[in-house]
């Protein structure tokens, strides 16, 4: 597939070779030829900003510019966080509405999604911890703006 554009269904944006990427959605998996953070700012364009407006936008309504979670588009709160910096290759990006759970393992951390699909991740669960905190409290910002 040479496109992609994140949707409700999209859970995780995995990297998986040069220039290419992994998509898990609710029903399906699929490989994009585009690295994540490309994939990340066609769909931001899409919605009608960048991914650097969005990481902008996130840097003023919560103050956080490292490892920053953005609103890829805003009426269906479709809100993705990077597990590293995202200039790097092995970052992958998370759906934070599809999250229904995560925990620790020894060597990883693992997230549970709301269709049952589990994801494990190489990073701290700690550093997962930060990141969903973090996407949520965008969510928390985003949501408050919008009922004034």
């Amino acid at each position: 597939m040479q496109n992609y554009e994140i949707n409700s269904d999209t859970l995780a944006i995995i990297p998986i070779s040069n220039y290419k990427s992994k998509i898990i959605e609710k029903n399906s998996e699929l490989e994009v030829d585009m690295t994540p953070m490309k994939i990340i700012d066609n769909s931001c364009r899409y919605f009608g900003s960048s991914y650097k407006g969005r990481f902008f936008g996130t840097r003023s309504l919560i103050g956080v510019s490292h490892k920053a979670p953005i609103i890829v588009e805003e009426s269906r709160e479709l809100i993705f966080f990077p597990t590293s910096s995202p200039r790097q290759y092995e970052c992958a990006w998370i759906s934070l509405k599809n999250i229904n759970d995560y925990k620790r393992t020894p060597d990883a951390s693992i997230i549970i999604f709301n269709t049952g699909y589990n994801l494990e991740l190489d990073m701290s669960y700690g550093s997962l911890d930060n990141q969903i905190l973090r996407a949520a409290r965008l969510e928390s910002v985003l949501r408050k703006r919008k009922v004034v």
